[in-house]
This record gives C-alpha cells, sequence and structure tokens, in this order.
C-alpha cells in the first residue's frame, strides 16, 4: 500500500485549515457540518467534531476544512486532525452513512421572480465559473440564495463561513464583479 500524504493549506480565516488529500473527497456538491449535532450523517465528520476542538467541518470536491475551536490551538489540533483524515480515507470507509436524505434540511432559494431569469441565469454562471473556484482555493463555498431588487444574496460555507475578510469579499470582490457583468445588480448580500 502507496503512503498518504495529506497538504495542509492556511485558509483566510485563521481558525480554519484546509486540508487536500490529492484525492476526491465529494463527488459532486459541498458539504457543511457547522455543529456536531449535524455529523450524524458522516462518520468523518463525527470523528473530527469528537476530538473537541473543532467548530465546523466542511467537504470540498477535493478537501476538508476543519475550524478550531475559539481558544484552541492549531499546533496541538492539526496532528490530531491529520491522524482522523488519513485513518478514515486509508481505511476506504464511506464519507456518509447509508440510509435516505429524508432527513437532511436544504435552505431554499429566495423565490426568484421569474421575470428575472436571464439576470439570474448570468449570476448563478459568474457564481459558478468565477466565484465558487476561487472561494474554493481558500477552503469553502459559496451558495448562490436569490435575486431580489437587485440584491444577490449568497451563503458562504467552509473556511470562508466566519472569515475575517468574508464581508470585503463579498462587498469589493463579488459584489464588484457581479456589478460589472450584470448592470441590474446593485448589491451582494450575505444569506
Amino acid at each position: 500500500m502507496q503512503p498518504m500524504l495529506i497538504e495542509t493549506e492556511p485558509t483566510p480565516n485563521p481558525a480554519t485549515l484546509k486540508f487536500s488529500a490529492g484525492r476526491p473527497v465529494m463527488d459532486s456538491g459541498t458539504r457543511d457540518f457547522a455543529a456536531p449535532e449535524e455529523a450524524d450523517a458522516s462518520p468523518l465528520a463525527a470523528a473530527l467534531f469528537s476530538l473537541g476542538d473543532v467548530e465546523g467541518v466542511f467537504f470540498g470536491r477535493d478537501f476538508v476544512s476543519v475550524t478550531a475551536a475559539p481558544g484552541s490551538d492549531w499546533r496541538d489540533l492539526k496532528p490530531q486532525v491529520l491522524g482522523v483524515l488519513l485513518d478514515h480515507f486509508s481505511s476506504g470507509a464511506p464519507l456518509f452513512t447509508g440510509g435516505s436524505a429524508s432527513g437532511i434540511a436544504v435552505d431554499p432559494d429566495y423565490n426568484d421572480d421569474p421575470a428575472d431569469a436571464d439576470i439570474v441565469a448570468q449570476i448563478r454562471e459568474l457564481v459558478e465559473t468565477r466565484v465558487r473556484p476561487a472561494v474554493a482555493r481558500d477552503g469553502g463555498d459559496i451558495v448562490y440564495r436569490g435575486f431580489d431588487k437587485g440584491v444577490v444574496y449568497l451563503a458562504m460555507q467552509g473556511a470562508c463561513a466566519g472569515c475575517p475578510s468574508s464581508t470585503a469579499t463579498l462587498k469589493q470582490g463579488i459584489e464588484s464583479l457581479l456589478k460589472h457583468y450584470v448592470p441590474e445588480v446593485t448589491e451582494v448580500r450575505a444569506a
């Protein structure tokens, strides 16, 4: 068996580290666990929360972001997280437990006005092709939630949720990009 290497990268959020295993984590989509109670669906997330100093776990396409609880020291926590990740990926254990998705709550998108369908399509395309890849490099994700009267609603996840620079990212980066390409956009807000 070949030894496994997990790369660790800092993120703009000092409480969060990004762990890249060099293999796919999620086949598609992302999954954010903001509390231990949400981790029942995933043995890996539950194991990370069981370390005690973990406040959040986020699965991206090819990485796992872990947010340390306030007062935790990454010098102590990082080897423990690496151990859990190595054990999980080396064992070939499933990322999620079996069962149905009936217990998973999904926040509905804002009700987009059908008259804005072309605008919403442009916004979604820009978020998918320009914004999400950049946010994923920082260990997080951004999800479109809606468009209403010129305002785009986006939700930040993973390392980007609670990041000190997330407001600046939304306002100066994403808002500027969307306003440039979609003149109907007047503002971007966190949802």
